[in-house]
């Protein structure tokens, strides 16, 4: 057993005693967080005795321990895990194996995948040289530090400033949809609000209650997106691009400025009034005609359309987060719930239903309420569905009696997502994958895809410097060092000694890293997207749907190479200090579905080794991964 694991697992018992547990914030307090959980149990057992359901069984120790593991941090236990869990003897262990789960690193990245999808988050961008980078690393950063969904939410929404600056970084959210504001808010209204808004761009939602008129009003909230002094560059790019020298050394290191410094800056803080469009059709105003910011719904919130402002974007954002009632809130709760039960309170999670409107008010207000009881600490709500006996019914094959909606009667088989499928496989085969270096942020400069200077000056820097210029005289003094600087390959910080550069971690799409490190989206010919990951154009655009491609990857492909056929793969490391056939075989199937086999399940597989020898343990790995109780989640 690890004694390192199980050590872990029983600190988490100790209970917080003496005045320091009175002083604890709600998400902070273990009793707290079990009291909520009861209190959901609650309005779910009203709600079988009002349907006259019989109340399920709670699952066996292995269930809840997949479970528990793939839905908290997206990847299986490994063996060591698995056995630890499995053979400690304490009644509390599924709390204490919640806590542990809840606190490793391994919850960051499941969360940053679910981020990453959420908010469309590539490394690149379409059409430009610019990227994602320090946007994508802004995001992992606030998954891991654990920032409050209402404080992320304000920093996307009022973000202003450089791209490379730790502190506005979060600009990326609109940088990303550079050229389509329109589509950008329709987005911040379906990803924070629940309410879906695009077709409101062009007519009146025939569907909903969103006027055309309406949605303008709103989109004047972030109106007048600019960059940061990119105008004193526009006379050298212009030359640049008319000139005849073409794309050498000169054109890489300006395209590298427009693209990467200005073009990653977001400047103009919402002007709070925008024209209508040109082709506007309905008799409430004209084509044209210029409209004041005014919210749609929740507490009125609106600006002039007499004077251009610069707050709107804070002003949006502290709507959203602030003045929605309860409409916030409630959406990041269903999504958290939908993320640990399988299925939204209602469906779909992207469209916010009032609660005396759902089949079960008293709950969906109670989520609502609980979350910002928890300061919008998704870890904590997380966890407080975790401790419910809810979650540990067991599985239910059969679908939901509630149309549109969960009848919480155990929760529903689905196959895993591409990014838990390849996070196990990955367990499997290396090990542990969170003591693996996260990818870290690469801000070295590029001019081409040739990182120069390395060492001497970095994006973060050079962008401070670029943005602090105030006129187009110093932004070419400044271009023509740096040039020089690039050709000799010399720069000198202020201060004139070498910047302190710290170790990089980056991955290619080949590495046995877990899904959050890989590039982004997935290459088309990676097992993640053969599996359905996002190809991040729209909000959750991943797909669990089979296809013929995933079996012959299955058999064909990683699995194979990595684990089957790999004899230095991790899950053949549990076989060490087995002396027997049925001690071998047990530990495949801990080490692979995480439970003991069953007596016939091991009669058949005594009997497939006794005729294949050692390839008898191969086979046997090969059936195990290739089978759908592995590719499922129940």
């Amino acid at each position: 057993m690890n004694h390192q694991i199980t050590l872990t697992l029983l600190a988490a018992l100790v209970p917080v005693t003496g005045s320091f547990a009175q002083t604890l914030k709600p998400q902070d307090d273990p009793k707290f967080l079990k009291q909520a959980a009861l209190r959901i149990d609650q309005h779910v057992a009203s709600f079988y005795r009002a349907k006259n359901l019989e109340v399920p069984k709670v699952t066996d120790d292995a269930t809840f321990l997949r479970r528990a593991f793939l839905v908290s941090v997206g990847r299986i236990p490994t063996a060591e895990e698995a056995l630890a869990f499995l053979e400690i003897e304490d009644p509390a262990k599924r709390e204490s194996l919640v806590d542990y789960l809840l606190k490793s690193k391994g919850y960051s990245s499941h969360m940053a995948n679910w981020a990453f999808d959420l908010l469309r988050l590539t490394d690149g961008r379409t059409g430009s040289t610019a990227n994602n980078e320090p946007y994508r690393h802004w995001v992992r950063t606030a998954m891991s530090n654990n920032m409050p969904w209402s404080e992320f939410t304000r920093h996307l929404i009022a973000s202003s400033g450089d791209g490379w600056d730790p502190d506005s970084a979060a600009v990326g959210y609109y940088t990303r949809d550079r050229g389509m504001p329109l589509d950008n808010l329709s987005n911040t209204m379906r990803v924070f609000l629940g309410t879906r808004m695009e077709c409101a761009q062009c007519h009146d939602d025939p569907y909903g209650t969103t006027e055309r008129h309406d949605f303008y009003q709103l989109a004047a909230f972030t109106h007048g997106q600019t960059t940061v002094g990119q105008n004193n560059m526009e006379s050298l790019w212009q030359e640049l691009q008319d000139s005849d020298i073409g794309q050498g050394e000169e054109y890489r290191v300006a395209q590298m400025l427009w693209d990467r410094v200005y073009g990653m800056s977001l400047g103009g803080g919402g002007q709070g009034q925008i024209p209508l469009p040109t082709d506007y059709q309905y008799r409430d105003a004209d084509p044209g005609e210029v409209v004041g910011a005014r919210t749609p719904f929740g507490q009125t919130v609106r600006m002039s359309d007499k004077r251009v402002e610069s707050d709107g974007r804070e002003k949006l954002a502290e709507w959203i987060t602030a003045k929605t009632r309860d409409q916030f809130p409630t959406v990041i709760a269903n999504r958290m719930w939908k993320r640990v039960m399988g299925k939204g309170v209602y469906e779909p999670v992207d469209e916010f239903i009032p609660s005396n409107k759902t089949t079960y008010p008293d709950l969906v207000r109670y989520l609502g309420g609980l979350m910002v009881e928890l300061n919008y600490d998704l870890r904590a709500f997380q966890h407080v569905l975790l401790l419910t006996r809810t979650f540990q019914f067991g599985t239910n094959p059969n679908p939901s009696s509630i149309e549109g909606g969960d009848d919480f009667h155990g929760r529903k088989i689905e196959r895993m997502s591409s990014e838990q499928i390849w996070d196990s496989l990955i367990t499997l085969a290396a090990g542990d994958p969170d003591k693996t270096p996260a990818r870290s942020l690469d801000n070295r400069i590029y001019v081409g895809n040739k990182p120069v200077l390395v060492g001497k000056k970095n994006m973060t820097q050079l962008s401070k410097e670029v943005l602090a210029l105030k006129s187009e005289a110093e932004l070419r003094t400044y271009f023509s060092k740096l040039l020089k600087e690039v050709e000799s390959g010399s720069a000198h910080p202020e201060g004139g000694s070498m910047m302190a550069m710290s170790a990089n971690h980056s991955y290619n799409k080949n590495a046995k890293v877990r899904a959050s490190e890989l590039p982004s989206p997935a290459p088309r010919d990676h097992f993640l997207y053969l599996f359905g990951a996002s190809d991040r154009e729209v909000v959750d655009a991943f797909s669990r749907e089979p296809n013929v491609g995933q079996v012959l990857s299955l058999m064909n492909g990683f699995v194979q190479r990595e684990l089957v056929n790999q004899p230095s793969a991790h899950l053949y490391k549990s076989l060490e200090g087995a002396t027997t056939d049925k001690e071998k075989i047990r530990r495949l199937y801990i080490a692979v579905l995480n439970r003991p086999p069953s007596d016939e399940e091991m009669s058949w597989m005594l009997d497939e080794v006794k005729k294949q020898g050692d390839a008898g343990y191969r086979n046997i790995v090969s059936a195990l991964v290739m089978s759908s109780e592995f590719l499922f989640l129940q």
